[in-house]
């Protein structure tokens, strides 16, 4: 600031404001002519003459007449400069002031006064119309809007909230309704492929999203097949096409589907296939001789782990959602505190229910997840034998042992089918049998087109071996067990309700309840099988309904421990008895048949001899050939006039004739003269 502007301020003193605060003058006669009044304010440029509005009768007419209207020459009352009400008007800047006082041009009747009109920015309700916000415009269309905002805003929220859910109820049902007269149309369109075109399916590349539209219309004209098959076309030639299609769509092998759609069917063979195309959750099973679950959960959750438990139905099993930490390397699991193992391996050891020091056998152990299991239970009391026919898998199972304290295990390594001649008089026995994994194709992929009919007839075979000797090796006469449980990673029929139908007609057992809160009872009977009605009480689990892998359980009780002889067997001990009563009482009958062979055998052997002296050399040698089949037909007859033979035996043959030697000198010198009467011709 320079000296000069200084000098001028301090000359000018006080302002006008702040001198009528210190000094109020008197009110000023009503008569007296006004002045007008001295405030520093934006000028502004004059605006274009506006015309009066006529006035109308509402409630903001009435509020404008309110307007004083004065002269430049009158004063301002002082009242109103002074009054407690416009103190706040004072304190605003005089920059956020858009206009102070516009000017109207104009004559008001004969005393020819100027219209001024305020506009401030905190403006009331009763100002609204006629003063208006810094930068609004002056068309209506503006404050319309602005009422608009108000309106919503004074809305509330669940209001709000209910009309965009009828917004989107009502655009559901529009795209519903066009979905649907789509899939109408699409199905008059579609057409079933001639027998010619199904064979090719597969083997000529398609367009994967063609397929999926052309098993979608397969299974809706499937499930209502009276009202929209094709006329002339059987359900047969529709399932071959539906097998056709899913299993390019989902790269499976014809057999394997068949398999399946055996099981399943039409209706629910789609969810199958999409369940074992989806990784099942990463389980794990608290080691209870270490740790308690809830005490498992919180270390694991306090290093990232979101973990919750499995179910009710398990009182050790956690489910791991998401975890920061890779679950076979935390410092819990070096120290055996839990497992990485399935949800469905926990099944057949819950039905087993091992009890304190008893005698039981694992007989198909490794990895060893089952073994610990039953340890667990059994509190490190008994003794368990963890059997596997492998060797080289032993190795992990000594070290889940080892590492999670089991201290009551014996590993072995033995042929599963041997084992009753090795050890038994078990308590109880279980046996996780190895098996085509049709119920694990999640984790082994391979197994849509790597398993054929021989597979499963060799593992078929292989179960019920295995299956019997586990019930050879179980005490009927144990106290407290007696117990075998029977289990496989498959749902295939024929490692499943077929081998324990087996093991029903083969030995004194019989089936009991496994125990189990949930899944599928088992088959009775399928197709053109008919299986024992007990065969109910077996459970299955499949991945699409318990969301976990594929998995069947039995469970059986040992009645006696003596092996009942098959039906056949009996059949043929009661045949071969009937016919050694038959040979005995015609063995009287073929005795004097031999005794009058021998007194005529003399006879004939004289008659013989004499017969062949007087053949010729030609005819001795027929004779010879014909003694060396008579030797062979003795052996044949003799073995037909055995004990429960045809035929009796025939007596000695007389032996061959042997050339005499002066015969055989004659016959040399006889070729002698031939020869030589040869030469002389």
């Amino acid at each position: 600031m320079g000296r000069k502007k200084f000098q001028d301020l301090a000359k000018r003193g006080k302002g006008p404001q702040a001198r009528r605060q210190q000094h109020p003058e008197p009110l000023p006669d009503p008569d007296a002519p006004a002045k007008k009044p001295r405030r520093k304010r934006k000028k502004l440029e004059a605006p274009a003459p506006v015309k009066e509005p006529t006035p109308s009768p509402s409630a903001s007419s009435a509020e404008e007449e309110d307007v004083e209207d004065f002269d430049e020459d009158q004063p301002l009352p002082t009242a109103s400069l002074w009054d407690d009400s416009d103190a706040d008007d004072d304190d605003v800047p005089d920059d956020e002031f858009d206009a102070e006082a516009l000017e109207a041009a104009g004559d008001s009747g004969d005393n020819d006064e100027d219209e001024v009109s305020f506009k401030s920015k905190a403006f009331s309700d009763k100002n609204r119309k006629w003063l208006k916000r810094k930068g609004a415009g002056e068309d209506e269309e503006g404050s319309d809007d602005d009422d608009e905002d108000d309106e919503e805003e004074e809305e509330l929220e669940v209001e709000r909230k209910a009309r965009e859910l009828d917004q989107q109820a009502i655009e559901d049902a529009v795209a519903a309704e066009a979905e649907l007269q789509q899939s109408t149309k699409e199905r008059e369109d579609f057409a079933l492929p001639s027998a010619e075109e199904i064979e090719k399916i597969g083997s000529v590349p398609e367009d994967l999203g063609v397929v999926q539209v052309r098993i979608k219309h397969t299974m809706q004209v499937l499930a209502h097949f009276k009202e929209q098959r094709e006329p002339g076309r059987a359900r047969s030639e529709y399932i071959q096409l539906l097998t056709k299609d899913l299993a390019f769509y989902y790269g499976y092998s014809e057999f394997m589907l068949d398999k399946l759609m055996e099981i399943f069917g039409p209706s629910e063979i789609v969810e199958v296939l999409e369940a074992n195309e989806v990784p099942r959750p990463v389980t794990i099973r608290a080691n209870s001789l270490k740790t308690r679950r809830r005490d498992l959960a919180q270390a694991l959750i306090n290093r990232g782990a979101n973990v919750d438990p499995i179910g009710d139905w398990t009182k050790v099993g956690l489910v791991v959602f998401e975890t920061a930490v890779p679950m076979g390397a935390t410092a819990e699991y070096l120290a055996g505190h839990y497992i990485l193992q399935s949800a469905s391996s926990f099944l057949p050891v819950m039905a087993l229910a091992p009890q304190p020091k008893e005698r039981i056998l694992d007989m198909a152990a490794a990895p060893g997840g089952k073994t610990t299991y039953i340890s667990a239970l059994m509190k490190n009391t008994g003794v368990v034998f963890a059997n596997d026919a492998n060797k080289s898998r032993t190795k992990s199972l000594t070290a889940n042992i080892h590492r999670l304290g089991v201290t009551n295990a014996v590993v072995c390594n033995y042929d599963g089918r041997e084992f009753p001649k090795v050890i038994g008089r078990f308590d109880r026995v279980l046996l996780d049998a190895p098996c085509s994994g049709t119920g694990v194709i999640a984790k082994d992929p391979s197994v849509k087109t790597s398993k054929t009919s021989k597979d499963l007839q060799r593992c078929s075979a292989l179960q019920k071996q295995l299956l019997l000797a586990a019930i050879d090796s179980t005490d009927a006469t144990s106290k407290s067990g007696g117990y075998i449980v029977y289990s496989t990673c498959s749902i295939m029929v024929d490692e499943n309700e077929w081998v324990v139908d087996y093991a029903l007609k083969k030995r004194n057992v019989k089936l009991v309840e496994t125990g189990l809160k949930f899944g599928t009872p088992g088959f009775t009977k399928f197709r053109e099988r008919r299986f024992h009605p007990s065969v109910s009480m077996t459970r299955r689990f499949y991945p699409h309904e318990h969301n976990m892998d594929g998995f069947f359980v039995a469970k059986f009780k040992k009645v006696s421990n003596k092996i009942p002889k098959p039906e056949a067997e009996v059949a043929a001990k009661e045949e071969q008895q009937a016919a050694e009563a038959t040979d005995a009482k015609v063995g009287s009958k073929r005795k004097k048949r031999s005794a009058d062979d021998d007194d005529y055998s003399s006879d004939d052997d004289g008659a013989k001899k004499t017969a062949e002296t007087k053949l010729p050399k030609k005819g001795r040698s027929r004779a010879l050939a014909l003694q060396k089949l008579n030797g062979k037909g003795k052996k044949r007859d003799a073995g037909a006039g055995a004990p429960g033979g045809k035929h009796p035996p025939k007596p000695k043959p007389a032996p061959p004739l042997l050339p005499q030697k002066g015969k055989k000198q004659k016959g040399q010198s006889g070729k002698k003269k031939k020869k030589a009467k040869v030469a002389s011709e």
